[in-house]
């Protein structure tokens, strides 16, 4: 992956930051994911009292992309407010459903770290079932 093009991605995903709800956890995760069309998507990490409706940064990147009709992905980047922050395993579970080869940039506006999702996420469930005999 080009150095300039993971350095614009981990901006945009430090400036959408400031968009994050996250009154309770006080961690602001922003993310800029990349589409094979050269378009980004933003997403940042939205809290909900009930806890388990929180949505992550990355998934809200994914679906904004997937709402406006992309699904091939080629990079996300993935910053915090307190630095380097990696994907949970559902994000993880989500971004190989579309591009199990994309790369994943983690870290802050000065520091970053490239990995390969399938690196991140190895032997993804992909729907391949083998019933038994």
């Amino acid at each position: 992956m080009d150095e300039e093009l993971a350095k614009l991605l981990m901006q945009r995903a430090r400036e959408a930051l400031g968009n994050s709800y996250s009154p309770y956890s006080k961690l602001k995760v922003g993310a800029a994911l990349l589409t094979e069309d050269g378009k980004i998507f933003t997403g940042v990490n939205v809290e909900n009292a009930s806890y388990s409706l929180t949505i992550c940064a990355e998934r809200v990147a994914v679906f904004k992309a997937v709402s406006e009709g992309f699904r091939k992905f080629k990079a996300i980047a993935i910053t915090s407010d307190r630095g380097k922050i990696m994907p949970c395993g559902a994000c993880r579970q989500v971004l190989a459903e579309f591009s199990p080869h994309m790369k994943v940039i983690v870290g802050d506006k000065d520091n970053f770290e490239i990995y390969e999702l399938e690196e991140l996420l190895p032997h993804s469930f992909n729907g391949n079932i083998v019933a038994p005999d």
